[in-house]
């Protein structure tokens, strides 16, 4: 695959690209990439359209006993076709899950920063949002487990939910057993739900690490906890709109088709054949595209190790930089560091959407030249300040 190739954007309306009309300002913001998909899916793509007929279909049947095998392939996870729901998309899955799962007058939680549908889906179902800070601890973002149980056992607060990331955005953490096994085992004493947004779990660098699932974990977690996944972000369809919930637990099932029986559908043909190619043809593909990532990542090391008062904790999944530019701005007078690199020429993501006021994030997902030229217009812009 040659991930370097450019690719001309605007002209598929594309809403990264098309962000900034008429100005010379790299996009580096929203979680798409900017690569072209794996040709296995593009051909069966093409049959489907060759076919000329685009009616209802049956096929998400044959998509959920691939991901049963698939999950167990990749992630040593056993699933049952029962578990599988699909959704247009994983902001629809937390929209609902804090709508099934909780009451209203409930308490739903959180870790920041967080993407953001995290924090706008507890407001929009009527619940309250109780926000937990990461923290970071002998160089890597982490949960404050202490502070967890403090406002879990806070009846007053009445949380009935989890939101958890993992791999986390923005922050980038894949999750490891002890952690995960803290947040179940708390989770279980206190009796709330947790909800496991888990979409970039095909996306993880580190050779070290490696992705678990929280229901995998014992059968209390299986029963508690819904997991959503897509093959969206790994695969770049995103478009399409098909993604997916597991819940063992016949209960919460019972729940979610109380809110979505009605409202969602089965994905239509073509998310549904890319998902199932992304995970029946793909390998290889995916295996390039993780070292591709990878050698993004260390260009981007490569500057902002070279930038005064500009932190980075290296990534150990996603496509998705955190940088910590508050001490930068504060001693520059610069009172909003995102519009600032806009004006240099680059379209990050805003760390105050996260509710991480001074951070940008940037989608390293893109061909090298064109990281390379981002990362020098940041470059050029704080050498003018310092």
């Amino acid at each position: 695959m040659n991930f370097d190739e450019i690719v001309e954007r605007k002209i598929a309306h594309s809403r990264k690209w098309c962000k900034y009309p008429n100005k010379d300002i790299i996009p580096l913001w929203i979680a798409d990439m900017d690569f072209k998909a794996a040709p296995e899916i593009v051909n069966d793509l093409q049959s489907i359209l060759d076919h000329q007929i685009y009616g209802y279909n049956d096929f998400n049947k044959v998509v959920v006993q691939n991901l049963v095998k698939y999950v167990d392939r990749k992630l040593s996870w056993i699933t049952s076709h029962a578990d599988y729901m699909f959704l247009p998309g994983m902001v629809a899955g937390i929209n609902v899950a804090c709508r099934a799962l909780t009451n209203e007058g409930d308490a739903i939680l959180t870790a920041t920063p967080i993407y953001p549908p995290f924090m706008s889906s507890v407001k929009l179902a009527s619940r309250k949002l109780v926000k937990l800070p990461l923290e970071i601890v002998d160089g890597h973002y982490s949960w404050n487990f202490t502070k967890l149980e403090e406002l879990l056992s806070d009846t007053a607060l009445k949380i009935k939910l989890i939101l958890l990331c993992n791999p986390h955005n923005p922050v980038g953490r894949v999750w490891n057993k002890d952690e995960l096994e803290n947040i179940a085992a708390l989770a279980k004493k206190y009796n709330v739900y947790i909800c496991s947004d888990e979409i970039h779990y095909g996306l993880v660098l580190d050779k070290n690490k490696k992705h678990i699932p929280i229901a995998s974990l014992n059968d209390d977690s299986k029963m508690r906890t819904l997991t959503l996944m897509a093959q969206s972000k790994t695969f770049n369809l995103a478009g399409l709109d098909c993604a997916y919930m597991i819940a063992a637990n016949p209960e919460i099932r019972a729940k979610l088709a109380k809110i979505t029986t009605g409202l969602f559908f089965s994905p239509n043909i073509f998310g549904l054949s890319a998902t199932n190619t992304a995970i029946t043809k793909c390998d290889d593909w995916h295996d390039e595209l993780i070292a591709y990532l990878n050698n993004n990542l260390t260009e981007i090391i490569k500057y902002v190790s070279q930038w005064q008062d500009i932190e980075m904790i290296r990534q150990e999944a996603t496509y998705l930089a955190w940088l910590d530019c508050r001490k930068f701005a504060s001693k520059h007078n610069i009172n909003n560091i995102h519009k600032w690199f806009e004006e240099n020429g680059v379209g990050l993501g805003d760390g105050s959407d996260f509710d991480a006021d001074g951070f940008v994030r940037i989608n390293f997902a893109t061909q090298r030249a064109v990281l390379i030229e981002a990362l020098q217009r940041m470059k050029d812009a704080i050498n003018q300040v310092q």
